[in-house]
């Protein structure tokens, strides 16, 4: 029996993985998706992404239901959550969705391979080889191409493990009960996002704990003093230029040791999370063995099609260097790259117009260039800014808190870089985004019209605001 030779081998089923999966079936191409654990998806969808957001959402509608008395609506008995019928509504999609993937991978033909691959060394007359170990049992998997796709994992502190105190992603999604205290290491989106989680359920202490000089440092310096508000209103406190010293386990919970404002503190917490990033998977899986594969500190490193210095070897996901650990972006890497691979005209990616999302209370949605990067950049610069105090649909909803900026050109009018913090930011974004791949002028956003009542008007008078000639303010 002929062995079979694929067009293209993607190892890693998340996003990037699963994305790139579909497209290539799509585009007619023969599909092998290789996958160590037994069900699709990746960290996004069954410690990521996917839960975290199924828990926020659930915060969201507990604080909304808190506040009832605000929108004429009267709950008797008071409100409470039910934390084990959260947890099972957010198994159940991670479930949906899963048995979703396993249809669309049917639906395009595409072969699924379990196991663990790792590359075998050069190619041989044109056909790479993945080993697949399963359980002991090996196989060659022989493709034309192949796509790398290998994912991450949570960073830890030297010298840390996880366990059921100190947490990373994964052990902090499926707690039996809501922890009385919890501390924070680290504000970036997983930090802010289950510090929101947990204060909205209920934790009484949190504290977020960043090395940094300030939180979400990313973001627009802006979006992080807003943030920084909000949280210390919602009784979020947090630590800015603080280093960690150490962590300890105690009888009941943990001490982290931190130094701040030149003084050394000690936190005790029922539970501490290592929120510090996330570092490639690149162990074991043979890249060594591929000469012509650049390695840095673990990340592979690609052109903006995705190429490798090895013909026919791409790399997509959290493993790329200088490209974002995002879900999306992972995504349509993945798409470039099999567009690529199947012969077929496509853009490149360009990284200023990924989109940055974290689903915080509030929101905060991004794209492109800060104000600082933008002077730092030798632009002149227009800036426009628009709260969401003075727009309707933000009042109707209850949500004031926040505003959009856009950092614009001053000569031409060229919309640089958009920051949104406030209701439905991570929806909101994408206007911008769509804008900015036309290469749009603040000029232009001011003169689209925007359906009223909507959150999305507050884009267009940021963009009023650009010229001084916001209606609303």
């Amino acid at each position: 029996m002929a062995e079979t030779i694929y067009d293209v081998a993607i190892v890693g089923s998340g996003p990037a993985g699963y994305t790139a999966a579909i497209r290539a079936g799509q585009l007619g191409l023969k599909v092998a998706l290789i996958e160590k654990e037994s069900k699709l998806g990746g960290t996004c969808l069954h410690v990521g992404c996917i839960p975290t957001k199924a828990l926020l959402f659930s915060a969201e509608i507990f604080d909304h239901i808190k506040d009832a008395k605000d929108y004429g609506i009267e709950v008797p008995t008071g409100a409470k959550p039910n934390w084990g019928a959260v947890q099972e509504r957010k198994d159940k999609i991670i479930a949906k969705h899963a048995k979703g993937l396993e249809f669309l991978m049917k639906k395009n033909k595409v072969t699924v391979v379990n196991g663990w691959g790792r590359l075998t060394g050069p190619a041989s007359g044109g056909v790479h080889t993945v080993e697949v170990d399963s359980n002991g049992q090996k196989q060659p998997v022989k493709a034309k191409n192949l796509l790398l796709a290998f994912g991450s994992v949570a960073r830890m502190l030297p010298g840390l493990k996880p366990d059921d105190r100190i947490l990373t992603n994964i052990e902090i999604l499926s707690l039996k009960d809501i922890p009385k205290s919890m501390v924070i290491i680290g504000s970036g989106a997983v930090g802010v996002e289950f510090a929101s989680i947990y204060k909205s359920f209920g934790t009484r202490d949190v504290t977020i704990i960043e090395m940094l000089p300030r939180i979400v440092p990313v973001e627009d310096e802006d979006v992080s003093k807003e943030l920084a508000r909000v949280y210390r209103k919602r009784g979020i406190t947090a630590h800015v230029n603080a280093p960690v010293d150490k962590v300890e386990r105690t009888k009941d919970g943990v001490n982290v040791t931190f130094t701040a404002d030149g003084k050394q503190q000690v936190l005790e917490a029922e539970k501490c999370l290592i929120a510090v990033g996330r570092a490639p998977r690149t162990q074991d899986v043979g890249l060594e063995k591929v000469p012509g594969i650049k390695v840095e500190r673990g990340f592979v490193m690609t052109d903006e099609y995705m190429r490798t210095g090895v013909p026919g070897i791409y790399a997509i996901g959290d493993i790329v260097g200088g490209y974002p650990q995002l879900a999306h972006a992972g995504g349509m890497e993945g798409i470039v790259a099999v567009t690529q691979i199947a012969g077929k005209k496509v853009e490149p990616i360009r990284k200023h117009l990924i989109p940055g999302a974290t689903y915080c209370h509030p929101e905060i949605g991004s794209v492109g260039l800060t104000e600082a990067q933008a002077r730092e950049k030798g632009h002149q610069v227009k800036v426009g800014k628009f709260p969401f105090t003075a727009n309707s649909r933000a009042s109707i909803v209850g949500q004031h808190e926040g505003f959009i900026k856009i950092v614009a050109d001053a000569k031409y009018g060229e919309v640089l870089g958009v920051h949104i913090i406030g209701p439905l930011a991570t929806e909101l974004i994408h206007e911008a985004v769509a804008g900015m791949q036309l290469e749009t002028t603040a000029e232009e956003l001011m003169q689209t019209i925007h359906a009223h009542p909507t959150l999305s008007e507050a884009m267009l008078d940021a963009a009023g605001a650009v010229y001084g000639m916001p209606i609303n303010t």
